[in-house]
């Protein structure tokens, strides 16, 4: 039982736990986290609130089957780092995931309370008992297998990259992390804003990595430093395991996109990001400050740059989406964090061209209204322009955040492996083989955009399947499932 002291009618009476946040009016105009964290009090309430299900269904929600009752047990129980070391067990990274995972179409989807009751706040315990675990004890050192001689190289260092480098550093391999950029984490730490995740929180985890003996290499590029054949040939690795995400922006193509002062949402957020641009000039790399800032997009992204803006300094930050806000592939917290800090939504609106100044630089964005006709392919409904709605909205910076496909880097410089005709890498969806022997794939580089914990799942699926072939010399792409394609 999660509670002996406490009958299930009486659980299930606890009100779902809020999370404490800074003001509105105050976080729009700093950096600093949003989200303050459960205090040790709040998360054992919470955590009463869990029923201990004979079958619980929020382990089938979770990506990569962390113990979760077994975890908010001990939270009852308040063995906080047992608790975090539980979580451990299954997730690298649990205070990544409880901060930027969207627990509410995944494990709380599938709580049993949420119907009658609102779920249990699955993530808010996570984070919990992760940070309390960095804050108040030394991480817990795994126990490592004896060195197997064997060399494998991991190309990108986000989330499916870590997660399968842990698991083969532990099973005695030699691995070594190549990255492009000069920090460490892929989209975790040039993507997602510090007030979201703080980067602190990123480098402690990459740190307990280090220790481990993962060795990392930075400004190393994959396809141009030294090519996939390189990496077997010249370096002499056994395996290699691309985990290099879906960074190349994605843009309309329509008239004015080329103009100053817009920005693919890559770059804008890298800038702030990655290369600290709204502390400029003490850092070294500027970005441009908008007064009337659109952004266009309805993901998590798009909200990570309107909110971004608006503490860079804009008068007023705006959110483009051409569906209706109920379409909105955003978290709901995300929304619900953006319209409280200010942001306006323009919804059922698609911009058809920017219109430059004098000097080139964006001044306005024409846009068309939109209304919703029958669902697509994928179950949404079309937008369809509304004849004559043609509007400017004035604008002095764009950041065009609609997406993401991937680099053509490695895949032109490694012809004997097969992509899709949006140019994933082609891989079994369970065990990560792609056509070339040797070489496994997962993260947003197979499947596209997705969450850090389906990454993560991905790495991990893709570092047993390393270990099978390396004791094996077996390569069957097709022996486990279906690829994704």
């Amino acid at each position: 039982m999660s509670s002996p002291l406490l009958s299930k009618k009486e659980r299930m009476a606890i009100p779902r736990q809020s999370m404490p946040e800074q003001p509105a009016q105050v976080r729009n105009r700093n950096f600093s986290e949003v989200n303050l964290g459960y205090d040790a009090e709040t998360a054992v309430l919470e955590a009463r609130r869990c029923l201990d299900c004979p079958r619980p269904t929020c382990i089938d929600g979770c990506p990569v089957n962390i113990k979760i009752p077994d975890f908010i047990r001990l939270i009852v129980e308040r063995n906080f780092l047992g608790a975090a070391r539980k979580i451990k067990e299954d997730n690298l990274l649990p205070s990544v995931c409880g901060r930027v995972c969207p627990q509410e179409e995944q494990c709380e989807k599938t709580c049993i309370l949420r119907g009658k009751f609102q779920p249990v706040s699955i993530g808010r315990l996570e984070r919990f008992v992760a940070d309390y675990e960095r804050q108040n004890a030394q991480p817990e050192a795994p126990v490592l297998s004896p060195r197997n001689g064997k060399k494998i190289a991991i190309v990108g260092s986000g989330p499916s990259g870590l997660a399968c480098a842990s698991d083969l550093v532990q099973w005695g391999y030699d691995v070594t992390i190549f990255e492009a950029l000069h920090e460490f984490g892929g989209v975790l730490i040039y993507g997602i804003p510090e007030f979201r995740l703080p980067k602190a929180i990123l480098k402690y985890e990459i740190e307990n990595l280090k220790r481990m003996g993962v060795r990392f290499e930075a400004n190393f590029i994959v396809g141009k430093t030294m090519t996939i054949d390189e990496l077997f040939t010249v370096a002499g690795f056994d395996a290699v395991f691309l985990g290099v995400g879906a960074g190349l922006p994605w843009f309309m193509n329509i008239p004015g996109e080329n103009l100053m002062g817009v920005y693919s949402a890559n770059e804008f957020l890298t800038r702030v990001n990655l290369m600290r641009a709204y502390e400029f000039p003490e850092a070294d790399t500027p970005v441009k400050i908008g007064k009337q800032v659109v952004v266009v997009g309805g993901g998590n992204t798009a909200m990570d740059a309107v909110r971004t803006a608006k503490r860079l300094g804009a008068d007023t930050a705006t959110i483009v989406y051409r569906r209706s806000e109920v379409e909105m592939p955003a978290r709901i917290e995300e929304v619900h964090h953006a319209k409280d800090e200010g942001i306006v939504f323009r919804t059922l609106t698609n911009p058809v061209e920017f219109i430059a100044d004098e000097k080139g630089w964006v001044k306005a964005a024409r846009c068309l209204k939109m209304e919703l006709g029958e669902p697509g392919p994928d179950g949404r409904r079309r937008p369809i322009p509304v004849k004559g709605s043609e509007f400017d909205i004035p604008v002095d910076l764009v950041v065009m955040a609609i997406g993401n496909g991937s680099n053509p880097l490695i895949s032109r410089t490694t012809p004997d492996l097969q992509c899709n005709k949006w140019g994933n890498i082609i891989a079994n969806e369970k065990n990560g083989r792609t056509s070339k022997r040797g070489v496994f794939a997962g993260g947003d580089i197979v499947s596209g955009g997705a969450t850090v914990i389906l990454a993560m799942g991905a790495g991990r699926d893709a570092a047993r399947s390393i270990d099978e072939f390396i004791k094996t010399g077996q390569w069957e792409t097709e022996s486990r499932a279906k690829p994704i394609v």
